[in-house]
C-alpha cells in the first residue's frame, strides 16, 4: 500500500491529524488541570483565612477540643470540604473527617512548614488518613502577632482529575472525528495529487514501448503542470532526436548495405556483431550465420586472424595487404578500435583488391607488351638505317630491298598505332554504331571469302555453314566483319596445314540478365572452329587482354589487339564473346549478337 503515492500522501495527512489531536489533548488538559488547581488553591486559601477568623476567638481562651472539633466538623459541611484545626505544637484540635484523638502531631506537614514560614501554605499529595489525593491549604492564626495555632482546609484532587478526564475524552472524540473527516480529504486531495503522476507514468511507459507520441495537457500552473510541460518538452526533443538517429541509422545501414568493402564488427569476446553484404560475400558466408559467431569461425583465414588478434592486443590501427589462399583474393585488411581511448570492439575492413591488381597486372603487361612490339621493329628499322648509311646505298639493287624492309616495318608500326586508336575509341565509345537489321550472311560471307586463299595458301581447308532460316542481327555489319576477320585470321595462322577452319551460325534463345533488369531475347551465336594448337588452360581468360599472346614462340606477326577489338565491338553490340579450347586439339570461339524477331 505504501508503494502508492496516494496512500503515502493521505496516511501521513491523518496521521499529523491524529498527533496534533494528541498533542493538544495533552496540553489542554494540562492547561485545564493547572487553572483548576490554581483555583483551587485561591479558594481554598481564601476558606482558610475566612476559618482562621472565626477560630481565633476560640483558640484565644485555650486549646479546647471539645469546642473547636465539633467546630471543624460544620466548618466542613458548609464548605464541603476537609477541615482541621491544629494546635501551636501541631497537635490536632478539631479534625472533620476523623477523630482527632487517633491523629498524629500535624506539625511537620509540608503545608503546616510553609504557613509558619511564609503565612500560608499549599501542599498536594496522598492522605494516609482518608487515603487519596488531596490539596491541603493551611493559614496561622495569630494573636498579636504570635501564631497560637493553625486552620488547613483540604479537598480532594478526584474531581478536579475527573474534569481533566472529561475534557481530554471530549477533545480526543473532536480529534477522532476531524481525523475521520479528514481520511475521505486526504484521499481525495491524494487522488488529485496521484491523477496527473499516473498520466505522466502511462505516457512515459508509452514512450518505452516506442510511441513517441504520447503527449499530455497541462491540468494547472503548479509544479505538476510544470512538469507536464517539462515532460511534453522532453517527448518532442526526444522525438526529434529518435527521427533524426534513425535517419542516420538508415543512410548508414544502406552505406553498409551498398559499399563495395567489406565491414565487420567483433565485441571485446571476438563475436561478429555487424558484417554487411560486401564482407559476407567475400568470406563466402552469410549475413544470417555469421552474425554471433566467432571472428575466427567466420574468416578461417590464419593471415586475417593474426592482424586482428594484433589490433586486440595493443589497441593500434593495423593495416595489411594479403593474398587470401582460402578465399583467392588479394586484400586489404584494416583493424582498428571503435574507441581509441575505450577499446570496446574492433572494426575489421576487407577491401578487395583483387580487380585492381589484375588491372594493375594488365597495366604492366600492356607497357611490357607495347614495349615488346615497338622495340622489335624499331631495332629492325635502326639496323636497315644503319645498313644503308655505311654503304647500302651505293647498291641500288641491296638499298631499294632495305628501303622495301622499311617501308614493311613502318606499315607494321601504323598498323598497330591505329589498331590501338581503334581500340580507344571503341572503348570510350566514340565509335558510332549503324545498328540496323542484317541478314547473318552479310555478315559472315565477305570476311570468310576475302581470307579464302589465304586459307588456301597454308592448305587448310575453310568452311562456312550458315542455316537457311536464320534470323536477322541488329548491327552494324562492317564492325560485325571486323569481328569475323579477325577471329578467321587467327584460326588460319593457328592451324597446321592439313586442318579445318569452321565457320557457323545458329540460333539460341536469350536468357542472360540485362543491366536494365530485363532479359535478352532471342540471340544468334557466331561459331569459328579450328583443329590448330589450341590455347593453354592458364591463358584461357586473358586471351582478350590487348597485346596478350598465349603463345609469343608461335604467334607469329600480329600486335595482339585482335581479339580486344573484337570483344568491344560484340559487347557494343549488346552481345557476349567467349572462347573454349583443348591445348593441342584446337579451339572455338564463340560471339553472340541480338536477333531482330
Amino acid at each position: 500500500m505504501l508503494h502508492n503515492i496516494r496512500w503515502r500522501i493521505a496516511i501521513p495527512y491523518v496521521a499529523l491529524i491524529l498527533l496534533s489531536t494528541l498533542g493538544l489533548t495533552a496540553f489542554l488538559s494540562a492547561q485545564v488541570r493547572q487553572v483548576r488547581l490554581a483555583d483551587l488553591e485561591t479558594l481554598l486559601l481564601a476558606e482558610a483565612r475566612a476559618l482562621a477568623d472565626s477560630v481565633q476567638p476560640v483558640l484565644d481562651l485555650g486549646e479546647s477540643p471539645e469546642l473547636l472539633d465539633p467546630m471543624a466538623r460544620r466548618w466542613a459541611t458548609l464548605l464541603d470540604a476537609r477541615v482541621t484545626i491544629i494546635g501551636r505544637e501541631g497537635s490536632v484540635l478539631g479534625e472533620s473527617h476523623a477523630d482527632w484523638t487517633q491523629m498524629d502531631n500535624h506539625r511537620y506537614r509540608p503545608e503546616v512548614q510553609q504557613a509558619l514560614a511564609l503565612g500560608q501554605g499549599i501542599s498536594t499529595r496522598m492522605s494516609r488518613t482518608v487515603g487519596y489525593e488531596m490539596m491541603y491549604a493551611a493559614i496561622p492564626v495569630a494573636v498579636e502577632g504570635e501564631i497560637i495555632g493553625f486552620v488547613r482546609v483540604a479537598l480532594p484532587l478526584g474531581e478536579i482529575e475527573a474534569s481533566v478526564g472529561r475534557l481530554r475524552q471530549i477533545v480526543l472524540t473532536a480529534g477522532l472525528l476531524t481525523a475521520l473527516l479528514a481520511v475521505p480529504m486526504a484521499l481525495f486531495i491524494a487522488e488529485r495529487t496521484a491523477r496527473p503522476l499516473r498520466r505522466l507514468t502511462r505516457a512515459a511507459e508509452r514512450m518505452a514501448e516506442g510511441d513517441l507520441s504520447a503527449r499530455l495537457l497541462p491540468t494547472g500552473q503548479d509544479e505538476i503542470g510544470h512538469l507536464t510541460l517539462a515532460f511534453n518538452h522532453m517527448a518532442d526533443q526526444l522525438h526529434e532526436k529518435m527521427t533524426t538517429l534513425a535517419t542516420e541509422q538508415n543512410r548508414l545501414a544502406a552505406v553498409l548495405e551498398h559499399m563495395a568493402d567489406g565491414i565487420l564488427i567483433t565485441d571485446t569476446g571476438g563475436r561478429v556483431q555487424l558484417i554487411n553484404p560486401a564482407a559476407a560475400r567475400l568470406l563466402g558466408t552469410s549475413q544470417t550465420d555469421a552474425l554471433g559467431q566467432s571472428f575466427v569461425q567466420v574468416v578461417r583465414d590464419h593471415r586475417l586472424i593474426e592482424v586482428w588478434e594484433e589490433c586486440c592486443k595493443d589497441g593500434h590501427r593495423e593495416t595489411v595487404a594479403l593474398e587470401s589462399d582460402r578465399l583467392g583474393r588479394f586484400l586489404r585488411v584494416i583493424v582498428t578500435t571503435l574507441q581509441a581511448s575505450d577499446p570496446r570492439g574492433l572494426v575489421v575492413i576487407l577491401q578487395d583488391l583483387t580487380e585492381i591488381r589484375r588491372l594493375d597486372t594488365v597495366r604492366r603487361d600492356f607497357m611490357s607488351n607495347i614495349s615488346h612490339e615497338l622495340r622489335t621493329p624499331l631495332a629492325s628499322l635502326k639496323a636497315l638505317v644503319d645498313t644503308l648509311r655505311d654503304g647500302a646505298l651505293d647498291d641500288p639493287p641491296a638499298a631499294q630491298r632495305f628501303l622495301d624492309r622499311i617501308e614493311t616495318e613502318v606499315d607494321a608500326m601504323t598498323q598497330m598505332v591505329q589498331e590501338l586508336l581503334e581500340l580507344s575509341r571503341i572503348e570510350s565509345r566514340q565509335v558510332p554504331l549503324r545498328l540496323v537489321p542484317t541478314p547473318v550472311v552479310d555478315v559472315v560471307t565477305p570476311p570468310t571469302e576475302r581470307l579464302y586463299p589465304q586459307a588456301k595458301r597454308a592448305n587448310l581447308t575453310l568452311d562456312v555453314e550458315l542455316p537457311t532460316d536464320l534470323p536477322q542481327v541488329l548491327a552494324d555489319a562492317e564492325r560485325v566483319q571486323q569481328v569475323v576477320t579477325n577471329l578467321v585470321h587467327n584460326a588460319i595462322k593457328f592451324t597446321q596445314p592439313g586442318g579445318q577452319v569452321t565457320v557457323r551460325a545458329y540460333g539460341a534463345e536469350g536468357g542472360r540478365q540485362m543491366s536494365s533488369g530485363g532479359k535478352h531475347g532471342p540471340e544468334v551465336v557466331f561459331e569459328v572452329s579450328d583443329t590448330g594448337v589450341g590455347i593453354p588452360a592458364d591463358d584461357l581468360p586473358r586471351i582478350f587482354e590487348r597485346f596478350y599472346k598465349a603463345d609469343r614462340a608461335r604467334s607469329g606477326g600480329g600486335t595482339g589487339l585482335g581479339l580486344a577489338i573484337a570483344k568491344h565491338i560484340v559487347q557494343s553490340h549488346g552481345g557476349r564473346i567467349w572462347a573454349q579450347s583443348i591445348e593441342g586439339r584446337g579451339s572455338t570461339f564463340y560471339f553472340s549478337l541480338l536477333a531482330v524477331t
